[in-house]
């Protein structure tokens, strides 16, 4: 690889560390290519870039941004993967295989510039995911309006119960 490629490579791995929510150093040692095949296109599908570098070339592209803590973890066979617009499905995509792949292991994560070590993965990968927070959300914001109509629906029907009950004790009393 030539000094241009190399100042290519350190320039889209900046792009992609400075567009990425969370990023998330992995160990794949003793992956099979079918292996890796099958965890990149689970991480495709959760939206996430994953790239195997060179670690020196990582530091480089990393230095300075707010995934600069990865630096100090990035040390024998380590790949970056980030997760842009949800960071849990990065977090749970990666814990999920670990736990299926004995070989492979999540090392280090950064969250907007703050540390992530492998215990507060796995509690960020049970989290649930942004679509599902949103729809419990809009749930919530949706009961209290839907619950205040009922309120006063009730309310209607109990007055109209008592005028119907008042007026079939007067029809059975005039009878």
């Amino acid at each position: 690889m030539n000094r241009a490629q190399k100042a290519e490579l350190i320039e889209m791995i900046k792009a992609k560390a400075d567009d990425a929510s969370i990023a998330i150093v992995t160990d794949f040692k003793g992956l099979t290519v079918e292996e890796m095949t099958e965890l990149r296109v689970k991480l495709r599908e959760a939206g996430v870039a994953y790239k195997v570098v060179k670690n020196t070339l990582a530091r480089i592209a990393l230095d300075g941004g707010q995934h600069e803590l990865l630096q100090g973890h990035l040390k024998e066979n380590c790949a970056v993967a980030f997760g842009f617009d949800d960071p849990v499905a990065a977090a749970k995509v990666l814990s999920e295989y670990a736990k299926s792949n004995k070989k492979f292991s999540v090392k280090f994560g950064c969250l907007e510039g703050k540390p992530l070590d492998e215990a507060a993965l796995t509690e960020l990968s049970k989290l649930p995911s942004k679509p599902e927070l949103l729809g419990k959300l809009l749930g919530t914001m949706n009961a209290v309006p839907t619950n205040f109509v009922c309120l006063f629906a009730n309310l209607q029907r109990k007055f109209l119960y008592a005028l119907t009950a008042i007026k079939d004790q007067k029809d059975s009393a005039a009878a």
